[in-house]
């Protein structure tokens, strides 16, 4: 049985811990609530491109960017966005298990991946995978700019004929208890773009559909990975404050059973002192 030093000293171990996971809890509190405001404010700008993009690929036709090409899929290109940091629950767990169930359904020559996050790197680097492209340290605070250089990478594989297609997955904040890994299409740009966000406006386009299908594309592509690194970090800072309230709530009741034990034991040697101390009298008499 532990001595009642060992306990208190486990007591204090544990009492530094949970105030660790609670400082982690509430800066993760304030940072979602800055993330769910930015991915928010982002999702009407993406669907209003969307929506404008559908009329101008019916205005112009399939044929009028090499975008639209639609080839039969013998590699895809997998853009993964994942996290930089742990303790977040099963937040990295998902991303990592989407990506082995790829790699198990075609195999390392079928893919390639763009990975975005520190975790998802080192579970491929485990897996004996190279990643094409890798960048880190925005997992949380994402900023346009990166979604800039992200799509603009894979546009350029793309084009060159390398892949075939290319896929996002990233997770979808629904709320702090509930996010979902989803995988979307991103290119080539096709019946998604075409027929799901058809508007009811109309549009006149000047000097024609053709060019401004032209310059609006490349802004599409960006707000589209835009959208899935907001998304992502949202999620992971919900995962976070999640485990970490979860985490923190657990260190209170190990102290409290730890806090009754050590009371248990520090009564058992007072009793046994006091006892040893009777004893001591009475053989003196």
């Amino acid at each position: 049985m532990p001595s009642a030093r060992e306990i208190n000293r486990r007591i204090k171990s544990v009492t530094n811990t949970q105030q660790i996971t609670k400082a982690m809890k509430m800066v993760s509190s304030v940072r979602l609530r800055r993330a769910q405001d930015r991915a928010a404010a982002a999702a009407p700008f993406t669907e209003k491109i969307e929506a404008m993009l559908g009329r101008l690929a019916a205005a112009a036709g399939s044929e009028a960017d090499p975008l639209f090409e639609q080839r039969e899929v013998k590699r895809t290109a997998y853009i993964v966005i994942g996290s930089d940091k742990g303790l977040a629950g099963a937040f990295n767990s998902n991303i990592n298990k989407a990506m082995a169930n790829i790699l198990t359904e075609k195999g390392k020559g079928g893919t390639m991946f763009f990975v975005t996050g520190r975790k998802p790197l080192e579970y491929l680097k485990h897996l004996h995978v190279t990643a094409e492209g890798r960048w880190s340290g925005f997992s949380d605070k994402p900023q346009y700019h990166h979604a800039r250089t992200i799509a603009g990478e894979a546009v350029a594989r793309f084009l060159a004929g390398e892949v075939d297609e290319v896929q996002v997955i990233y997770t979808k904040f629904r709320s702090a208890l509930s996010q979902e890994v989803t995988t979307a299409r991103l290119l080539p740009i096709g019946a998604a773009a075409e027929s799901d966000a058809i508007p009811k406006e109309e549009y006149i386009f000047a000097p024609d559909g053709e060019q401004v299908l032209s310059s609006l594309l490349p802004t599409y592509l960006e707000a589209f990975v835009y959208n899935g690194l907001l998304q992502s970090a949202a999620s992971e800072l919900g995962a976070r404050m999640t485990a970490m309230t979860s985490a923190t709530d657990n260190a209170g009741e190990l102290i409290d059973r730890l806090t009754v034990h050590y009371n248990k034991v520090r009564q058992a040697g007072i009793t046994n002192e006091l006892t040893e101390i009777v004893s001591g009298a009475n053989a003196l008499q």
